[in-house]
């Protein structure tokens, strides 16, 4: 994995912080970083198109037996 640092200096010395904070905030965007890593943490295996289809038969089946046992009241949603 690649380091990258990011600095951001003061142009002067009457130059606020927040300034600072929102120049290097605007410098790790634009660089990427916080997108690559965010990618690279949800990782998964790729799997093949027919499994994708199989659960995704099965997800819906399944949503559709939920919204059923609601509509005739054996089944009550947890509130979050």
């Amino acid at each position: 994995m690649r380091r990258m640092s990011i600095s951001v200096t003061r142009k002067d010395d009457r130059e606020a912080n927040e300034n600072v904070i929102r120049r290097f905030n605007r410098r790790v965007l634009q660089s990427g970083v916080v997108a690559t890593v965010k990618s690279k943490q949800r990782f998964e295996k790729p799997i093949s198109k027919t499994e994708r289809r199989k659960k995704a038969i099965i997800r819906k089946a399944r949503n559709e037996e939920k919204t059923l046992q609601i509509k005739l009241g054996n089944f009550v949603p947890r509130s979050r």
